[in-house]
C-alpha cells in the first residue's frame, strides 16, 4: 500500500494567502503544500513524491489575532559566496536594526488528517516498498528528518500515524466553499516557480483535493 494518513494538530496555524503582502493572513484550512511538506518532513528523498488526495478538518475553525516580531532582511547571497571563497566573513543580521512588527489573522487549536499517495519518481532505482515501509516505520515511532510544522516553522505540529481511518472519530459536520486556495508550486520551470490553485469546497469537514495537472487546478 503507498496510501498513507495522518493526524496532526497544534495550537496554531498560519497557511499565508499569497495575496496578502504584507500582513499574515491564514488560510481557513491547511493547504495541499502544507499538508505535503507535513509528510516531506517524515520522509523525503529524490526518488520520492507525495500527491495529497484528502483532507479531513477535526476541529471548528477559530481564529486569533497576533502581533510578532519579523526580520525584514536577509544575508545577502554576495555576502554568503564572499565569505565562502575567504574562509570567513561577517554574515550575521542585526535584529534591533532589521527588526519589524507585523499583524497576523492566525488558526488556533486546529487538527486535521491528512490523506497522500506515496509514488517513486522517474529516476528511482529502488522499489517502492522500500519507502513505503521506511514512512510507515518512522510515523509510528514518531521520528522525522524535520519538525513537521503548520505554515510557519515556529508553529510546531504534532503527529501521528492513522493505520485505519475507518476506525477514527468523524471528521466536522460542517459544509461551505472555501473559495480559491493554493494548490502547490509548479518548479516545470525552477529559476521561476508558478502556483497553482483550485476551488476548495469542504463537505462535512472533507476537502478532496483535484489532480495538481488536472483540470480542477489552474494556474
Amino acid at each position: 500500500m503507498n496510501t498513507f494518513c495522518l493526524e496532526v494538530s497544534g495550537p496554531f496555524a498560519c497557511f499565508t494567502r499569497p495575496e496578502m503582502k504584507v500582513e499574515r493572513v491564514s488560510y481557513d484550512v491547511i493547504t495541499p503544500s502544507a499538508a505535503r511538506s507535513v509528510f516531506e518532513a517524515i520522509l523525503w528523498k529524490p526518488e520520492i513524491r507525495w500527491t495529497v488526495t484528502r483532507i479531513e478538518v477535526l476541529k471548528p475553525v477559530r481564529w486569533i489575532n497576533l502581533r510578532r516580531n519579523e526580520v525584514g532582511a536577509v544575508v545577502s547571497t554576495r555576502n554568503v559566496q564572499q565569505a565562502m571563497n575567504a574562509g570567513s566573513g561577517k554574515l550575521a543580521l542585526f535584529i534591533e536594526d532589521e527588526r519589524q512588527q507585523r499583524a497576523g489573522l492566525f488558526l488556533r487549536d486546529v487538527a486535521y488528517r491528512l490523506h497522500a499517495e506515496l509514488a517513486l519518481s522517474p529516476k528511482a532505482r529502488d522499489p517502492l516498498v522500500k519507502y513505503t515501509e521506511m514512512f510507515a516505520r518512522r510515523a509510528a515511532r514518531g521520528q522525522c528528518v524535520n519538525q513537521p510544522y503548520l505554515g510557519c516553522r515556529e508553529f510546531a505540529a504534532d503527529f501521528r500515524l492513522v493505520t485505519d481511518p475507518a476506525n477514527e472519530s468523524t471528521s466536522l459536520a460542517e459544509s461551505r466553499d472555501l473559495g480559491w486556495m493554493l494548490h502547490d508550486l509548479d518548479f516545470a520551470n525552477p529559476a521561476d516557480p508558478q502556483p497553482r490553485f483550485f476551488r476548495a469546497h469542504m463537505t462535512n469537514g472533507v476537502i478532496d483535493v483535484p489532480p495538481f495537472s488536472g483540470e480542477g487546478a489552474r494556474s
